[in-house]
């Protein structure tokens, strides 16, 4: 029996994994307990979790694998440090990196005292890890294999296929080039400035047009064989770097765009400064410039391998929009997106690429396939009992009910009906999602048929932009009669349109261009929640609910604690904590 632990580790979005003998038990974003959004540090809370989760000890784990390698292109690091003369500033920050996540035995004793590790160590290349991460726990036997971001190990992207248990790397694109970088400028130029907010443009992209593609054509040049380069006049990161810290956990970086970029596009927007029609039209023309480069690279792979599958990963696999104009821009016929597509899924592809090393592997076919996204922790009833017992003085002093439903029906049901009557529901059930996207376990749910619900939440809860979409889950059954598909798309990683007769319907989960950001539901990837939607349809007719993450400017919440912290704070009408339902007076 062999355990492996996967870590992302010392950058935003750390995270933990645990494999055992080529089955993934246990997956969680150290967020999720530190209360920090993207928090970036040793992920001990954890590593924690995930020994609990299989009921083992640190000293039954033989292997930890950690998604960075400090000798992967060595030689091109050194050639280029000899070559354009970084700052100090650049080289001592990557040594600061490297120094931390170094020592991983050092780690685990500091932050573990009451544990012990006596296994192997095992640095793997940061892309190799995303290419794992989509490839080996994929449906497909072989595909192509992509993975696009910032940076990590001195590269952007990486590309090359898988078949069976191996994993090649056939090519690069390397720092200082990066389509990650050429979105995050934009997004910083645009007036967003915090580390993720990349899916701001994204959202923001629909309202504006493509005015400005001439100009993004000079910020990224696009070449015959699929790759890219920035025009580096246009940035700073790389003579300064991107100036990318964790203080406290807490990810941000500085400003990556030059002034010529102000004298390319027109003033920089302020984050408090009003969004104009030229800031959407720029957004629109980013994420126009993106999918040029996106499928240029694909359109090359699919003419080098002749395979009609492709896994994708990597920090740019969030980019939905792109993700969902795969067939038709693409020559790829089939696409898998793990639900933690950035640097936390890394976690599980140096997990995965380890136990494919090993001897005792040698012999054993893939056999895992990643098909849910229900691996984080869940809550007992006593557990949920005690945190509402915990908090009863406040939800009597705020007239709330508390009451048990045992029966899943009627559980259903009733939930169904509170969202057809306009009711905001805290559902909070199972495992915890891994990766950014709630997926029916910690939801917010509503009813998509209503054109204001996106107000009311905004107003309730959520307090975000008004430009930002809502999502909609979908029973699996029915998504070729809403939307212009039949795909799975099981983690809400994919845009696609919606039928033009269907909008007038669900105007609460429409964007701006008619699109939607779906989730499907399956009964047996989700048993509960597919009973929910379907009790919503036969109320409805509308097979679909409002879905929006459990939260409030904070991570997902994890706990029923927070939950409930959630639910008292905000104007959310009812709370569904397992089979405990929780409602305000009306």
């Amino acid at each position: 029996m062999t355990y492996i632990l996967g870590l992302n580790a010392f950058h935003a979005d750390s995270a933990a994994c645990l494999v055992k003998d080529g089955e993934l038990v246990a997956a969680v974003e150290e967020e999720r307990f530190r209360r920090i959004k993207h928090w970036g540090g040793f992920p001990s809370e954890a590593i924690r979790y995930c020994l609990k989760e299989a009921g083992i000890a640190l000293d039954q784990v033989g292997h930890v694998a950690i998604n960075r390698d400090s000798h992967a292109n060595l030689w091109r690091k050194i050639a280029y440090v000899v070559a354009k003369r970084p700052s100090l500033d650049l080289v001592l920050s990557r040594l600061r990196n490297r120094q931390q996540w170094a020592d991983v035995r050092a780690q685990l004793a500091s932050t573990l005292p009451d544990m012990k590790f006596g296994g192997e160590v095992h640095q793997v290349e940061h892309h190799l890890c995303h290419l794992a991460s989509a490839f080996l726990v994929s449906p497909f036997d072989k595909a192509v294999a992509v993975s696009v971001d910032g940076f990590g190990d001195f590269a952007s992207a990486s590309w090359g296929t898988g078949n069976g248990t191996a994993l090649s790397i056939d090519g690069r694109v390397h720092f200082p080039h990066s389509l990650g970088i050429f979105y995050e400028g934009i997004t910083q130029f645009i007036g967003f400035p915090h580390y993720g907010d990349e899916y701001k443009v994204m959202g923001l992209a629909p309202y504006g047009e493509p005015a400005y593609l001439k100009q993004m054509e000079q910020l990224v040049r696009l070449k015959d064989d699929g790759t890219f380069a920035l025009d580096l006049h246009y940035y700073t990161h790389a003579r300064e770097g991107s100036k990318y810290e964790v203080r406290d956990g807490m990810p941000s970086g500085g400003r990556i765009w030059s002034p010529a970029m102000a004298e390319l596009l027109g003033p920089a927007r302020g984050k408090e400064e009003p969004l104009e029609q030229r800031h959407k039209d720029i957004a629109r023309s980013a994420q126009a410039m993106y999918e040029k480069a996106f499928f240029n690279l694909l359109a090359a792979l699919h003419r080098r391998y002749g395979l009609d599958a492709v896994v994708l990963s990597g920090g740019c696999a969030y980019n939905s929009v792109a993700n969902g104009k795969l067939y038709e821009d693409s020559p790829f016929r089939n696409c898998y997106i793990q639900s933690a597509g950035g640097d936390a899924g890394g976690a599980i592809g140096a997990a995965f690429h380890v136990w494919h090393s090993l001897p005792e592997s040698r012999d054993v076919p893939r056999h895992f396939v990643m098909d849910h996204a229900y691996w984080g922790p869940s809550a007992t009833t006593e557990e949920i009992d005690a945190a509402i017992e915990t908090r009863r003085a406040d939800i009597d002093a705020a007239g709330c009910s508390v009451e048990t439903i045992d029966d899943e029906h009627e559980l259903c049901h009733r939930t169904a009906a509170a969202i057809a009557d306009g009711k905001v529901i805290g559902w909070f059930q199972g495992r915890l999602e891994w990766g950014p996207r709630a997926l029916g376990n910690r939801s917010i749910l509503a009813d998509p048929r209503r054109a204001d619900m996106k107000d009311i939440l905004n107003l309730k809860i959520k307090r975000r932009e008004s430009f930002r979409p809502f999502a909609p889950s979908i029973l699996r059954e029915a998504v070729v009669d809403w939307f212009e598909t039949d795909d799975d798309v099981p983690f809400m990683m994919q845009v696609f349109r919606i039928r033009p007769a269907r909008r007038v319907s669900i105007p609460a989960v429409t964007h701006v261009d008619g699109t939607g950001r779906l989730q499907t539901v399956t009964e047996k990837g989700n048993p509960r929640y597919h009973r929910l939607i379907t009790a919503f349809g036969a109320l409805t007719g509308v097979p679909i609910v409002l879905n929006t993450s459990f939260n409030e400017n904070e991570p997902v919440v994890c706990k029923p604690e927070e939950a409930l912290d959630c639910f008292l704070r905000t104007r959310m009408d009812v709370l569904v904590l397992g089979d405990r339902v929780i409602r305000r007076p009306d």
